[in-house]
């Protein structure tokens, strides 16, 4: 197992992904226009049909070195994925879902300082398919090994160490912006 550091575009956060295997944790390829949005809205930059390459793992294997208090968090609704991105130079790091109980954590692996100890895309979700629907590839992986981490953290109590919610509450540790109609609408959502 390899811990690898990571950081913001500007380098004012860093942290560190612990006891990080393909075991793990999930290399994914996400296609979903919410992945897309979010990458859009931070950097500006649209990935097209590129896909967002995420690795999920549990909060509790994420570390803070400097910068922790630069979180923000923002989201399409209320219901909808927690997005923790650096307020300094604007740059998506994080997925969370909108609680702490479920451990699910996507890390941007273009913040990884070395990506080789995640492996190779394993899975992708959310593909195009040419009728215009979407599909996964290796779906029980997938969610089999989200599921099966998420139960872990919750049985042993791991789900509680986390930096990204205040445990006593189950809110985030910064308050969520909810993107409103207008800025939605130059979105690919």
């Amino acid at each position: 197992m390899t811990d690898v550091p990571f950081s913001c575009s500007c380098g004012e956060i860093k942290g560190t992904l612990h006891h990080v295997t393909p075991r793990n944790g999930n290399h994914v390829r996400c296609y979903c226009a919410a992945c897309r949005a979010a990458v859009l809205y931070t950097t500006g930059e649209d990935v097209g049909t590129n896909g967002v390459d995420l690795y999920q793992t549990t909060p509790d294997r994420i570390s803070f070195q400097q910068g922790r208090s630069n979180l923000g968090v923002f989201s399409f609704s209320p219901k909808k994925l927690l997005r923790f991105r650096a307020m300094c130079c604007g740059v998506q790091m994080f997925t969370m879902l909108p609680t702490p109980k479920f451990a699910l954590a996507g890390v941007m692996t273009n913040l990884l300082e070395d990506k080789t100890a995640i492996g190779p895309v394993a899975m992708e979700a959310f593909v195009p398919q040419p009728d215009g629907s979407t599909k996964h590839s290796s779906t029980l992986r997938l969610y089999g090994g989200t599921m099966w981490r998420a139960l872990v953290a919750r049985i042993s109590g791991r789900w509680k160490q986390t930096s990204f919610f205040d445990i006593t509450t189950g809110k985030p540790v910064a308050e969520v912006y909810l993107l409103p109609k207008e800025e939605r609408a130059n979105l690919p959502l």
